[in-house]
């Protein structure tokens, strides 16, 4: 069997028809942030559908409360000794293939399909992306998107670069060590049971990744990229994303215009989709499937 789990906040129905689709092939699992409204109907379809259903976290952009959520659906998933490979995915994401088609491929794989690079290497709307993990951020307390959290950031930033902290240092890590890349990943089994496993043997790294900011994108690499199962990770994730702002949104919300770049390439899992806007692409799609 293999797994696919889910990290969603809003759109509920969209939720439950993705869910739907996939649960032909594979086992799935969801994590609904605590602050979505959902109904008893909405409720009772998810628990139809799915292995596995939380609501736990008041999940915030860029806080450790992603990590949290995503690890529990991680254990979750694997309480079934039967599941061998694990998808994680967001309520905004879609098949772009069949789903028995994206699961026969992964019968026959042990990759780890997950980009990531050095987080001293990068910068991100202006900040080495290093900062993100080597100061101190608390944004399960503070809402990061809010003009309040914006400000509230630079001041962040702005002290601690004037102060010269390094919470690396604290816990005896070079900057070298930490990964970063996306959140979204598939991974099989025993790579994920010794992320899992060593994570939880490791607390200092509880402690580095609870107090940064985006979290949920580094704390997979740096484990992973710094063990023995870094040359089974594939960089390429398969994943269709447009980085641009459309329909007010970016990553953008994808529609028909994107049909003829999805067709032309290899992509397993395409982000965002959101109905009504995508309701054309998703035709196409279910034309061609």
């Amino acid at each position: 069997m293999q797994a696919v789990l889910i990290l969603a906040h809003k759109n509920i129905d969209q939720v439950i028809e993705l869910a739907s689709r996939l649960s032909t092939d594979f086992e799935i699992y969801i994590h609904l942030d605590k602050k979505a409204n959902i109904t008893v109907d909405q409720s009772r379809k998810i628990k139809k559908i799915t292995k596995g259903y939380i609501s736990k976290y008041d999940v915030k952009w860029g806080s450790y409360s992603i990590v949290k959520a995503t690890i529990d659906l991680m254990k979750m998933a694997l309480n079934n000794n039967q599941n061998t490979y694990f998808h994680l995915i967001s309520g905004q994401d879609w098949p772009l293939m069949s789903p028995a088609k994206i699961y026969e491929y992964f019968e026959h794989t042990n990759q780890i399909y997950m980009n990531y690079w050095p987080a001293v290497s990068m910068r991100k709307t202006g900040e080495p992306e290093i900062w993100w993990t080597k100061y101190y951020f608390n944004y399960d307390s503070i809402n990061r998107r809010t003009t309040f959290g914006k400000v509230y950031h630079r001041l962040l930033l702005l002290v601690q670069t004037v102060l010269r902290i390094n919470k690396l240092d604290k816990y005896g890590l070079k900057e070298d060590y930490i990964y970063a890349g996306q959140e979204w990943v598939d991974i099989p089994r025993d790579a994920l049971e010794f992320t899992i496993t060593y994570y939880e043997q490791h607390p200092n790294l509880e402690k580095i990744f609870s107090t940064s900011f985006c979290s949920d994108e580094m704390w997979l690499q740096t484990i992973l990229c710094n063990s023995e199962f870094k040359p089974r990770i594939e960089k390429n994730i398969h994943h269709y994303i447009e980085m641009t702002e459309k329909h007010g949104s970016r990553p953008a919300i994808l529609d028909e215009e994107d049909y003829s770049k999805i067709i032309s390439g290899n992509y397993w899992w395409g982000r965002k989709v959101e109905r009504p806007i995508s309701d054309k692409l998703i035709n196409l799609l279910d034309e061609k499937s």
